[in-house]
């Protein structure tokens, strides 16, 4: 017979009513889940506490909750940040508790620091090298943390402005039928980049910024011809570039300068039989020395959850799909 699981007990101190109602959250709802996660059981009478499971995930169970109640000192815990905080640490990571992440951007409204592994490598990256590709899905974090390395770039005077560049491609969508000049079209195509220096900076100082032409956000067009030095620039929605605008751009780059290049290469909405600029320039770039890829995966997704199982599920369809289509050549080549 197989011996029961002796339950892990540890103690959170020190004891306080207010943080440890943070922690447990309204009717103990992120104890559940972190126990729906973990596939655990835990129990607590005040702060003395009992897991019971297998001894890898109830040790990465106590790392968290030490963790989160480190944070219920100068924040009010909520289910979602909960789930990103069990996604910044990843399952496998959590069993580590030199895990988190020592690494922080400045910017004028409070620190930003990246969440999990993949996020760190990539910002560690953008530190390290002059141009950067992050690529993957949506909601992993690829442009906002490119934009706090812009800003943090800035607060710090290591460059002297911050250029955000969108190609003006229409997702479904006709600019045609929009209203206003080239510029009133496209900038709804650059609200994201708008939205993130906002909350990094504030809307006066963002206004300020731009009348001064520090903070640029254009389209890619307005690229051609320029050399860019002393500049922090990204290029978002890279996929939607064509081979030869991805080479514009990238020559675009001069002295004292960094660029971020991120995008997703499941939604291109390029014409069909255009071929995708970053498609081609992972593939011609990848062996080129002083160059950063960092890839997401679903996993990374630091959005509501759903938003990773719908990533995933795509995924798991488009892998079928494609492996139909390779049985389906290989079948007509026999």
């Amino acid at each position: 017979m197989n011996a029961p699981i002796e339950p892990h007990r540890f103690i959170l101190e020190p004891f306080e009513a207010r943080r440890f109602a943070s922690l447990c959250g309204q009717f103990d709802e992120h104890l559940r889940l972190i126990e729906a996660r973990l596939a655990i059981e835990i129990r607590n009478r005040g702060n003395q506490f009992e897991l019971i499971g297998a001894p890898e995930q109830t040790n990465s169970a106590e790392q968290l909750l030490r963790r989160l109640y480190r944070e219920t000192k100068s924040t009010e815990l909520s289910p979602d940040m909960v789930h990103l905080f069990l996604q910044e640490s990843g399952i496998e990571e959590l069993a580590n508790p030199g895990a988190e992440s020592s690494i922080a951007l400045r910017t004028r409204k409070g620190m930003i620091r990246p969440r999990g592994v993949n996020q760190q490598r990539y910002v560690k990256a953008i530190l390290e090298h002059d141009i950067n590709f992050g690529v993957g899905p949506a909601g992993t974090g690829k442009t906002y943390l490119a934009v706090a390395c812009a800003v943090d770039a800035l607060e710090r005077e290591q460059i002297r402005r911050i250029l955000l560049v969108r190609p003006a491609v229409e997702a479904g969508e006709k600019l045609g039928f929009l209203p206003g000049d080239l510029a009133q079209k496209i900038d709804p195509y650059l609200r994201p980049l708008y939205d993130a220096l906002y909350e990094m900076l504030g809307f006066e100082q963002v206004a300020k910024l731009i009348e001064k032409q520090v903070i640029e956000v254009a389209p890619l067009a307005y690229m051609r011809g320029r050399t860019l030095n002393n500049s922090f620039i990204i290029l978002d929605e890279s996929q939607n570039t064509t081979l030869e605008q991805m080479k514009m751009f990238l020559t675009r780059i001069g002295f004292g300068s960094t660029a971020v290049i991120t995008g997703d290469i499941t939604q291109v909405d390029l014409p069909r039989g255009t071929k995708s600029g970053l498609t081609h320039v992972i593939d011609v770039l990848r062996d080129v020395p002083g160059i950063s890829f960092t890839h997401f995966k679903p996993k990374d997704v630091v959005r509501h959850p759903l938003v990773q199982r719908i990533v995933e599920a795509y995924e798991r369809y488009d892998n079928r799909v494609h492996g139909k289509l390779i049985d389906e050549q290989d079948n007509g080549n026999a």
